[in-house]
């Protein structure tokens, strides 16, 4: 009998040895979610090199459609390549400008509710904390905290209140438009290199065509798949939608400059 138990003791011992251990090695294949590209510029540089592949193009489906000479497709190309480049740069200058000033403004309001309504911005911030699930009492104490520091708790308002966070002094909004812009004129210019490329090799307007149909298809593949990796999305998905939106663009375009060229009588 002592035998048999001892047998049944050693077996549920290694049973349960061999348990902890494959929790063990789970616990030790679990892997840490992949953290997303990171970057004061990164952002910019990928979604305006997006809109500018789509948007030139787009420029170059239609008037592929509409014309048959690669130097109507490459002076209009470029024409509009650098508008838009200055455009979306100005843009990009004039949002980050607007969006820092409007945060200096609240942030002034801000400390001025918390020097002159102290009592009613302590219980604003312990009502936010409480609807996020803290308890009261741990509410209230980390704001007693927080009003030995009045920096911290304006910061605290601006984010509870207004979903605000402080500007961030050390942004230039100069910078972020010359990278957009620069950003703009790198990546749209790639569907035009298959014509600067080819013109030495062929005159056909058709085999140049498709090569910026290939080479932008590639440029949009591999934007798709940095923006994949700044929002932590599926790679495959990101660049099968980046690929379609480039194509549902593109095509719409060569259909409308078809559509005018043939229908509408502005063939040349």
């Amino acid at each position: 009998m002592s035998e048999r138990g001892g047998s049944s003791g050693g077996t549920t011992a290694r049973l349960l040895q061999r348990a902890a251990e494959d929790g063990g090695d789970s616990e030790r294949k679990s892997e840490r979610p992949r953290e997303p590209w990171k970057g004061e510029y990164v952002k910019s540089i990928v979604y305006a090199g997006l809109d500018a592949i789509i948007t030139c193009f787009s420029l170059i489906s239609s008037i592929s459609a509409t014309t048959s000479s690669s130097v109507d497709v490459l002076v209009l190309g470029f024409s509009n390549l650098v508008a838009d480049a200055i455009s979306m740069g100005f843009g990009d200058f004039v949002s980050a400008s607007s969006e820092k000033d409007v945060i200096i403004e609240e942030k002034k309001v801000t400390e001025w509710d918390v020097m002159n309504q102290r009592d009613k911005e302590q219980t604003e911030l312990v009502k936010h904390y409480q609807a996020l699930g803290m308890a009261y009492n741990d509410a209230t104490m980390v704001v007693n905290i927080f009003t030995k520091y009045n920096d911290i708790l304006v910061d605290q308002r601006m984010a509870a209140d207004k979903a605000m966070l402080p500007a961030d002094q050390e942004v230039k909004p100069w910078k972020n438009g010359l990278v957009t812009f620069a950003s703009f004129i790198l990546f749209g210019s790639t569907p035009l290199l298959s014509f600067i490329i080819l013109i030495p090799f062929t005159d056909s307007d058709s085999v140049m065509f498709v090569s910026a149909c290939l080479v932008s298809a590639l440029a949009l593949a591999l934007l798709g798949v940095a923006k994949a990796r700044i929002a932590g999305q599926n790679i495959m998905i990101s660049v099968a939608v980046t690929l379609f939106s480039g194509a549902i663009a593109s095509l719409s375009a060569y259909f409308v400059g078809w559509l005018l060229k043939h229908m509408a009588g502005l063939e040349s």
